[in-house]
């Protein structure tokens, strides 16, 4: 990985008209804008279709593009759907942030109009693009259209002989479910058909798309229903454990995520055949590709399936070097960010440095005091390395400064050498801070370019109801700011 710098940007969070960012032309334009910035990546989180709770981890696939990202304006110049009726579909009118129920409840109908305007089943292409990617797409639109049919219900609460695909239940519900079934293919189809023109942009520009790859699937999925082989389920394909981490600076009782835990021996012994064509699938969507909680491959933290929260889990031994071998062999070299934070021990730091995995560090957790060999300092950077001021997971970096203890606060400010410096320009400091560091590539959540507090938070880990939501207003990422960002990526060194 060359010296170089990128921003954070999800999807969701770009500016639109139609209540939630897309795979529009404000998609391109904002590609535009990191050209002019400087920059050569554009980190995103996860695509996938999301349910309750609206987070890209939690998806119904890990194969699958939410229906969310479709560009409506796409579909018009297609002549499936007219300009009136996307006018006309309430899908939320604030500029700031995502109304995900809007989304759900007035969005999905208006596709449905699309598919059905489309004759998409007289498409060639449409045709070829399912019968290529049958090997995922046929279970995950059987597993939309039943879930219909059980009024949203997640597969562990339908009737038993669908919940545990016995044959003849699966030939009814292909059947029952046809149109729903082509109609979810057809979303897939536009999704990726627009996903990759989107990405093929980028590539001709000279920007490489950062993928977030979560380590889980979600319960609630066709990866889970139709493989539970996969899985640490019991008999009745119940879980035996779910995922989780302790208590960490996020949370004292831990943080209990839920998902299925893989049952690794089945998979060592398939050679690790679904893992690999995981990630020949991501490195079709994306050039590089951050796995998410990696430590989970070396030990991952097993929750007694049915508990409160995750103070009672304990760790596990995960597959470790072993899986990464595996996929080097079926894939060659691929680029690939090792998301390494939280408690690291030892054992971890070993399967990072055997790997050869950039991992990553994270401005807002250094600037202890009284930790002098703190890692997320920019003094103890090694080249192998991605910085960030934060993550989706973070306070904004105006909205961290703010929080701050007056002793770290008079750290950060003796740190940068500016105690009686603009309080309002010192995000650009810290900014600067990670662009001058050792570290290869820097990625900057475009809040911290913007100055935004914590209204423009993403994520607060453990909650419901308000994360995911943040968007740019338009034309609130300036030509000033890009000149200046641009500036700083070029005497870092940073721009080719």
């Amino acid at each position: 990985m060359k010296r170089a710098s990128g921003l954070l940007l999800p999807i969701t969070s770009l500016p639109s008209p139609y209540g939630i960012g897309s795979l529009s032309k404000e998609a391109y334009e904002f590609v535009d804008m990191l050209v002019k910035a400087g920059q050569r990546y554009w980190q995103i989180l996860p695509l996938g279709p999301t349910g309750y709770g609206d987070s890209p981890y939690q998806a119904f696939s890990t194969f699958a593009g939410s229906p969310y990202l479709i560009d409506l304006e796409a579909l018009v110049e297609e002549g499936f759907l007219t300009r009136e009726e996307c006018e006309a579909c309430d899908l939320g009118d604030n500029p700031n942030y995502v109304d995900y129920n809007k989304q759900y409840t007035n969005r999905m109908p208006l596709l449905m109009q699309a598919y059905k305007h489309s004759r998409i089943g007289e498409n060639p292409e449409f045709r070829q693009f399912v019968k290529e990617n049958e090997w995922w797409l046929k279970d995950y639109a059987l597993y939309m259209g039943v879930k219909k049919c059980f009024k949203g219900l997640s597969w562990s609460d339908w009737a038993q002989d669908i919940r545990l695909r016995w044959g003849y239940s699966l030939d009814y519900y292909y059947r029952e479910c046809a149109e729903e079934i082509e109609f979810r293919e057809f979303l897939q189809f536009e999704f990726y058909k627009q996903w990759m023109k989107l990405k093929k942009y980028a590539n001709s520009q000279g920007i490489q798309i950062i993928g977030d790859l979560p380590i889980y699937v979600s319960f609630d999925s066709a990866d889970a229903w139709a493989h539970p082989q996969l899985f640490q389920f019991d008999e009745e394909n119940y879980p035996v454990a779910v995922a989780g981490v302790p208590p960490d600076a996020f949370s004292d009782t831990g943080q209990l995520w839920g998902n299925p835990l893989y049952r690794w021996d089945y998979h060592r012994g398939t050679g690790y055949e679904w893992w690999i064509s995981r990630m020949r699938h991501a490195y079709k969507l994306y050039d590089v590709i951050r796995i998410d909680h990696f430590r989970g491959f070396d030990e991952y933290f097993s929750v007694p399936y049915g508990s409160a929260t995750a103070a009672n889990g304990h760790w596990e031994k995960g597959p470790g070097l072993e899986l990464f071998e595996a996929m080097k062999r079926a894939l060659g070299e691929r680029e690939l960010i090792a998301e390494d934070l939280g408690v690291i021990t030892p054992s971890v730091e070993k399967l990072v440095r055997d790997s050869g995995f950039p991992n990553m560090r994270v401005l807002e957790f250094g600037f202890e005091p009284d930790e002098p060999n703190c890692p997320h300092m920019p003094h103890r950077f090694d080249t192998n390395c991605v910085v960030y001021t934060g993550t989706h997971d973070n306070e904004t970096l105006v909205g961290w400064y703010r929080n701050l203890s007056p002793k770290r606060r008079k750290y950060v400010q003796e740190y940068l050498q500016r105690a009686c410096g603009r309080q309002d320009a010192l995000h650009w400091d810290i900014i600067r801070l990670a662009m001058m560091s050792s570290a290869n590539l820097c990625v900057f959540p475009l809040q911290d370019i913007l100055a935004r507090g914590n209204e423009a938070r993403m994520n607060h880990p453990s909650t419901l109801g308000t994360n995911w939501q943040w968007r740019v207003r338009k034309g609130e990422f300036t030509e000033d700011r890009m000149e200046k960002l641009r500036r700083m990526t070029e005497y870092s060194y940073r721009l080719e």
